[in-house]
């Protein structure tokens, strides 16, 4: 027999899983040193008046990038982001949880951006509307808010944009969340189903593959996947479609995973707090602007934006809402590369400012992770 065609020796069992013992026992060892070091960041910083104020999301911006920039796998990027969040998220837990208002109810995809972001240990806390989020954290019952901003397929959500015109708060971070749509119940067997109840854009995302699978079931439309999930728990026959956390919090099996018919579909939430937040290196600044006459048509605009181009800043975004000032007058929301407060954004706003009769920055915060 040659050389090329003898067989590596089988591993041995019993010594992988003493070596797999090993490593776990640095690794609790490691994270409870990282831990202690935290308490030690608590310590530095004095006596602060509650969790928020330990809170740095341009410096966790900043460890996360470092991560996908050291992992060379076999792991996914995806995966080691989360457990390095999730570990972040104990450490400053230790200290006292952050408080996240989220547009409720429990098992939206709104609270899986708040996971996504923040890690698990948090007080997730679920408001019926938006208006109370961002009320919520103008009081300080909350810390930060986490909101929809717009997605892939339905656009904005001009219930967002428009609480900008009045609130105080700032924009600290943004969240992309891939929408995976999974089939729920308490029961097996596609053939056991009568009906589906989800929100109406879950099933008009899901339609082909409900048509093709299950062309015979009713469809019942709710106000939230949440709602549907609640039905599916308590109603014999009944399935839901939603997040798996909406199957974690109603006790559903998923029976089929990504039933979504555009694999491609996202939703973009906005991190809402109320300071204004120093750079990370990769950052976005979000503006709300106007001119005096922006019935003017293209030539107003244009002039309005050329501060932007003159200084080579990219706009990646632009919205134009009803100012609510008077008839016919509008806002424009504005989404560029950058942080305010480096160069060369900063010349860009700085003579942006003076063309415009309104003029506020929103937030300048880190671009999205993972």
């Amino acid at each position: 027999m040659s050389g090329s065609d003898k067989k590596a020796p089988t591993p041995d069992l019993a010594e992988i899983r003493r070596r797999i013992n090993a490593i776990d026992e640095q690794l609790q060892s490691l994270i409870n040193d990282r831990a202690k070091i935290a308490q030690q960041v608590g310590v530095a910083k004095g006596e602060l008046a509650s969790a928020v104020d330990y809170y740095r999301p341009e410096r966790e911006a900043e460890v996360l990038r470092a991560v996908l920039d050291r992992n060379e796998g076999p792991m996914r990027d995806e995966e080691m982001l989360r457990l390095f969040r999730e570990i972040m998220s104990a450490c400053l837990a230790q200290q006292e949880p952050l408080k996240i208002g989220f547009l409720g109810p429990e098992g939206t995809f709104t609270q899986t951006a708040v996971y996504k972001h923040f890690g698990h240990s948090v007080r997730a806390l679920p408001f019926h509307t938006i208006d109370e989020v961002f009320q919520e954290v103008e009081s300080g019952a909350a810390d930060f808010g986490v909101v929809p901003i717009e997605n892939s397929t339905e656009g904005s959500v001009n219930n967002t944009l428009d609480m900008f015109l009045t609130s105080p708060l700032k924009i600290a971070g943004e969240i992309e969340l891939k929408i995976e749509q999974h089939l729920m119940s308490n029961f097996k067997g596609l053939e056991n189903i009568e009906r589906i109840c989800a929100h109406e854009q879950s099933l008009a995302q899901c339609r082909g593959w409900i048509r093709e699978n299950l062309p015979h079931v009713e469809l019942i439309g709710m106000s939230s996947n949440a709602a549907g999930a609640r039905r599916a728990r308590d109603e014999d026959g009944t399935a839901a479609i939603g997040p798996e956390v909406a199957a974690d919090v109603y006790e559903l099996g998923i029976m089929v995973n990504n039933v979504e018919d555009r694999p491609d579909n996202a939703t973009r939430f906005l991190v809402v707090g109320q300071k204004l937040l120093a750079p990370s290196g990769q950052d976005k600044t979000t503006l709300l602007v106007s001119t005096s006459d922006t019935a003017g048509g293209a030539g107003v605009l244009h002039q309005l934006l050329q501060p932007l181009s003159e200084n080579s800043v990219s706009m990646t975004r632009i919205e134009s809402r009803p100012s609510r000032r008077r008839k016919w007058d509008y806002v424009f929301f504005i989404d560029i590369e950058g942080h305010a407060e480096e160069e060369p954004v900063a010349d860009a706003l700085h003579e942006l400012e003076k063309r415009s009769s309104l003029f506020k920055v929103l937030g300048a915060y880190p671009k999205a992770i993972g």
